[in-house]
C-alpha cells in the first residue's frame, strides 16, 4: 500500500475555482448555445463526455498512460481508451441483425491487460478510439427516430444513445480518479 508521501501533490490549472480541470472561459466543453432538440441534447452531452476522456489523457506519456494506479484494479487511462474503442465497435453489433464485428484486442479484458507503456500503443489506441466512434456515429445517423427499434434485440435507438453517454460518464469518473494518482492533477 503507497504511504501518504508516495502519492503525487494535487494540482489544477485552474485559477478561478480550484477544484476544476480548467477555467471556465479555457474549458472547451463551455457552451453558450445550448442544444435544440433530444437527439441533438444527446449527441453534445456524448461529445463532451468524449472530450473529457481525451482531456483526462492529454499531457501524460506512455507509461503514465499505462500506470495501473488503483491496484488491484487492471485500469488505467490508457485501458479506458482500449475499452471505449472495443465498446463503440459492439455497439454496432447491437444495431444489425448480421455477424458480430470481430474483437479489436482479442481475449476478454485485452483491452485493459494489453495496455502497455509504449508509444505505439498509445498512437493505435487513439486511433482505434477515433475510428470506432466516427463508424458508431456513422452507422447511428441513419436513425432519426430515437424511439426506433434496431438489431436482433430490437433495442431503442433512444436506449442505446444513452447507453453511450452512460459508458462514458463512468469512466470519465474513473479517469478523474487515475489521473489523480497519476500526476494528482483534479478537477471535473
Amino acid at each position: 500500500m503507497p504511504r501518504m508521501s508516495d502519492q503525487p501533490a494535487r494540482w489544477t490549472q485552474a485559477t478561478v475555482y480550484p477544484d476544476m480541470w480548467s477555467d471556465p472561459d479555457d474549458d472547451p466543453r463551455n457552451n453558450e448555445n445550448s442544444p435544440e432538440g433530444e437527439l441533438a441534447t444527446l449527441t453534445d452531452f456524448l461529445a463532451n463526455y468524449r472530450l473529457t476522456l481525451r482531456m483526462k489523457c492529454e499531457g501524460l506519456d506512455a507509461e503514465q498512460l499505462a500506470r495501473r494506479s488503483v491496484p488491484p484494479s487492471t485500469m488505467s487511462l490508457l485501458g479506458l481508451l482500449r475499452h471505449l474503442a472495443e465498446v463503440e465497435r459492439d455497439w454496432r453489433n447491437w444495431l444489425g441483425d448480421g455477424e458480430p464485428l470481430p474483437k479489436l484486442y482479442g481475449a476478454r479484458d485485452a483491452d485493459f491487460l494489453e495496455a502497455v507503456a509504449e508509444q505505439s500503443v498509445v498512437d493505435a489506441a487513439l486511433a482505434d478510439l477515433e475510428r470506432e466512434q466516427a463508424a458508431t456515429d456513422a452507422a447511428l445517423a441513419a436513425y432519426q427516430d430515437l424511439g426506433e427499434r434496431v438489431g436482433k434485440d430490437g433495442i431503442a435507438v433512444r436506449e442505446l444513445l444513452v447507453h453511450r453517454i452512460d459508458e462514458y460518464a463512468r469512466h470519465c469518473g474513473h479517469a478523474d480518479l487515475l489521473r489523480e494518482c497519476v500526476d494528482g492533477r483534479v478537477g471535473q
